[in-house]
C-alpha cells in the first residue's frame, strides 16, 4: 500500500493492465455479485431524481422494483446500494444483443440525464473501501475480467490510465495527477 493524500492505494494497481473487453465478458459485472453497486449518499438523491427518466428503458421487473422500493437500498457494508432484480442483475441493467449494458449510462450518452452512472460502477474493477479516516483503492481481480486484463496487456494500457475519468470524477484532477506521478515513480524504481 501507498498513500496519495487521504487515499490508500493497493500496490496491485501499480502495474495492472486493463481495458474493458465488453464483447468477451458480456457485461457480467452488472449481473454477478453479492449485492448491488455501492452508492455514495449524494448518488441516492440523484437516482431519486432521475430514475423515472431511465425507467422506460427497463424491463417490467426492474420498473416494479423501482416503483415499490425506490432506486437505492441500505447496505450493511457500503451504506447504500443499487437494488438488484431476482436474477441478481442490477436494476438499471438492460440486455441488448446478448450484452448487459447500463441504462443510466445509455441515457447519459443520449443527453437525457447528466449522471453517467454510480461512481463505484465507473471505477470497476477498482473498489473503494473506507478504513478509518482513509479511503482505500483495491483492485478486484476476478475471473470475469480476465479478457479485460488481456486486452489491456495487448493495448499496453494500465488500469490507472483506463480509469482516469472515474478516478478524476471521484477524487479530482489534481489528485489523479499526483496518483499517476506516484505510480510512474514506483514503476521506475522497480
Amino acid at each position: 500500500m501507498f498513500a496519495v493524500d487521504h487515499v490508500l492505494v493497493s500496490e496491485r494497481i501499480t502495474d495492472a493492465t486493463f481495458s474493458c473487453a465488453l464483447n468477451a465478458c458480456k457485461g457480467a459485472c452488472c449481473v454477478v455479485g453479492e449485492a448491488g453497486a455501492p452508492l455514495l449518499a449524494e448518488e441516492c438523491e440523484i437516482l431519486e431524481d432521475i430514475h423515472v427518466v431511465v425507467a422506460p428503458r427497463l424491463d417490467d421487473e426492474a420498473r416494479d422494483i423501482l416503483e415499490q422500493q425506490g432506486p437505492w437500498e441500505r447496505d450493511e457494508e457500503s451504506g447504500y446500494a443499487v437494488p438488484c432484480r431476482s436474477d441478481g442483475a442490477c436494476v438499471f441493467s438492460v440486455r441488448q444483443s446478448g450484452i448487459t449494458l447500463c441504462a443510466l449510462q445509455q441515457a447519459y450518452h443520449d443527453g437525457e440525464i447528466d449522471f453517467p452512472k454510480p461512481v463505484s460502477c465507473h471505477l470497476y474493477p477498482i473498489r473503494v473501501k473506507r478504513v478509518g479516516p482513509y479511503e482505500m483503492l483495491q483492485y478486484e481481480q476476478i475471473d470475469l475480467c480476465a479478457p479485460g486484463r488481456e486486452q489491456g496487456a495487448r493495448d499496453m494500457r494500465f488500469l490507472a490510465q483506463y480509469l482516469q475519468e472515474p478516478l478524476e470524477r471521484r477524487f479530482g484532477r489534481a489528485w489523479y495527477e499526483r496518483f499517476v506521478s506516484m505510480i510512474e515513480a514506483r514503476r521506475s524504481a522497480q
